[in-house]
């Protein structure tokens, strides 16, 4: 799946924090069928979505669990 890619021609069930705020300020991502991961802007849903593999996903989730990118906000 390429980067880019529809996020509305995914057929994906999107998920998004329940830490997400009433203004719409979050991201959605989606478990794919080829084990990627799919990440959209829930305020632009036919938009393009990010494609990133079940291990990019892992290390980006690692980091953050560690703080690495607290710096950020």
């Amino acid at each position: 799946m390429p980067n880019g890619v529809r996020a509305s021609s995914l057929e994906a069930r999107w998920i998004k924090s329940r830490h997400s705020n009433a203004e719409g300020n979050c991201v959605e991502v989606a478990a794919l069928v080829d084990g990627g991961v799919a990440v959209r802007n829930s305020r632009d849903p036919d938009g393009p979505a990010l494609v990133y593999t079940a291990g990019e996903v892992a290390a980006f989730l690692a980091g953050a669990k560690e703080g690495e990118f607290d710096h950020l906000v």
